[in-house]
């Protein structure tokens, strides 16, 4: 079965209007900067909070279209619901937390404690007769995804699962979810900040701005044409929006050679490994070459993204040796060079 959702709703003075699909055994990210309505969609999906129009759809069930009369309360939804704060059972050990849910389907007492204790095993916790407050942020996460799969719900829904989870707990638990949303067949749909935690989790990402859905696809998709800023500083790639006439495109005051023009208002795309850096001004093929400024530097494990500002801001990522070679630092003029096969041009 597959998830069909147009969401229509007002939050505070922000206006939801998303269309949002996936199907099933298919994993969507939902991202988007904040009061961008994620979570909104995701409390819609549940239940949590009514449509004013549009449908929720799953499979061959309606679950609302904005009538109090085709309401389905979340409990008769049968999802399995994975909370950015977890929300467990205080007053309950943690296996029966997990047993909650197949005993809410009337499921008998013994069995539905077997049925927790393997999930549990399952997702590698073993303090099944404590509280969750003795739980770290990782064990607690793995508790919430073992009570959502122990429902055995139709489709999952979850709310940033890495999110509350320290450095040292990150890497386990971004496996464990990846392994069961995996065997899970329904539709799993999770709302993710970070694109890491999108690419790493998801098979497609359906980008929020506003409240409204502005582009979808693989990451390398959104990566390859950027529609928006946000698109593209999520996928890492410079953005340009000029006006090309010719074989140069204008943006402003500066001016970028392509090799395939389209005459008219346009959008250039670029890698931030095209950009290369030198201390001085390069001779030779480069036709594209600026003297910017750099504004910041910021580490990626074994290469650094130099974020650049001038007559055209722009980001080049390098190796650390580069960035030792060149004795880059904040404030230092350096030259950029891009060469015209590597802008990436499409109308806008």
């Amino acid at each position: 079965m597959k998830l069909d959702a147009s969401i229509g709703l007002r939050r505070g003075a922000l206006r939801i209007d998303a269309h949002l699909l996936a199907g099933a055994g298919e994993t969507v990210a939902l991202v988007g900067p904040n009061g961008a309505g994620k979570t909104s969609c995701l409390h819609a999906l549940a239940g949590l909070v009514r449509l004013e129009h549009g449908n929720v759809r799953l499979g061959m069930r309606l679950f609302d279209d904005g009538s109090a009369a085709n309401f389905i309360p979340p409990e008769e939804r049968r999802l399995g619901v994975v909370f950015q704060d977890h929300r467990l059972f205080p007053a309950m050990s943690v296996l029966d937390n997990v047993a909650y849910g197949p005993r809410s389907r009337g499921i008998d007492k013994r069995i539905a404690r077997a049925t927790a204790q393997e999930w549990l095993e399952r997702v590698g916790i073993t303090k099944r007769d404590e509280k969750p407050v003795a739980l770290s942020g990782g064990e607690a996460a793995r508790v919430a995804l073992a009570r959502a799969l122990a429902y055995e719900p139709d489709m999952l829904l979850l709310d940033e699962p890495l999110a509350a989870v320290d450095a040292s707990a990150r890497v386990t638990l971004e496996s464990v979810l990846r392994s069961h949303l995996a065997n899970f067949e329904g539709p799993r749909l999770l709302v993710a900040h970070d694109i890491g935690d999108a690419i790493a989790l998801a098979d497609r990402l359906i980008v929020l701005e506003a409240g409204c859905v502005i582009q979808s696809g693989t990451a390398d998709e959104l990566a390859r044409r950027p529609l928006s800023n946000y698109v593209a500083d999520l996928a890492g790639v410079n953005r340009f929006v000029g006006h090309c006439q010719g074989s140069i495109v204008t943006i402003g005051n500066a001016e970028l050679t392509v090799v395939s023009p389209i005459d008219g208002d346009v959008v250039v795309t670029l890698h931030p490994r095209a950009v290369s850096l030198f201390p001085e001004r390069p001779t030779g093929s480069p036709r594209n070459v600026f003297e910017l400024r750099v504004l910041h530097i910021e580490s990626l494990h074994d290469r650094h993204r130099v974020q650049l500002t001038g007559s055209l801001p722009l980001v080049a990522e390098v190796t650390t040796a580069s960035v030792e070679a060149l004795r880059l630092h904040e404030g230092r003029t350096i030259f950029a060079a891009i060469k015209a096969t590597e802008l990436v041009v499409s109308p806008h």
